[in-house]
């Protein structure tokens, strides 16, 4: 391959997280999104416009959807979600704390596809373009479940606003 994966490796975390909500659940699926590409390493081509990044969160968007599908899962009773202090840093204050903890809350309550979608143009910086292609959607899709995230999001700008103004006041 050429190209090592390990500067990828928190980004796969990060978007394994979003599809899966459970850190163990996120680790798993890394490992195993690693090990798919390094075997498969002879399928991935650069010069076709392809990111080393894209191609495995590609890979992991379809071992996800494999292990959906899979009946250990299905018997498995749902998935568990990560508790949002877990992620919390404590440095900053405790209004920004409990602002983060409200987004995150908000965010890996959304639908796993906006989550996802949210995670690649959000937090990682993939185009419009880029999160279309990892998804295997039409860019189109990706538009809609960004605006569909935003809009439910915004409940949190508005009371964080409102907090704001109250404190002020």
């Amino acid at each position: 391959m050429g190209h090592s994966l390990k500067p990828h490796l928190a980004a796969i975390w990060r978007f394994a997280l979003s599809l899966s909500g459970n850190p163990d659940t996120a680790d798993d699926l890394t490992q195993a999104t690693c090990l798919r590409a390094i075997e498969k390493a002879h399928q991935f081509k650069q010069e076709e416009g392809g990111t080393l990044i894209g191609w495995c969160l590609t890979i992991c968007r379809s071992i996800w959807l494999n292990e959906l599908r899979s009946n250990a899962v299905r018997k498995a009773g749902g998935l568990e979600t990560i508790d949002a202090d877990a992620l919390v840093d404590l440095a900053p204050t405790a209004e920004t704390n409990i602002f983060v903890s409200e987004v995150f809350t908000k965010v890996m309550a959304l639908p796993e596809a906006q989550r996802s979608t949210v995670d690649l143009v959000y937090v990682q910086g993939f185009t419009y373009k880029e999160a279309a292609k990892i998804l295997c959607v039409p860019i189109g899709t990706v538009m809609s479940r960004l605006a569909s995230a935003r809009k439910s999001l915004a409940t949190l700008n508005d009371t964080e606003q409102t907090a704001r103004k109250g404190a002020v006041v």
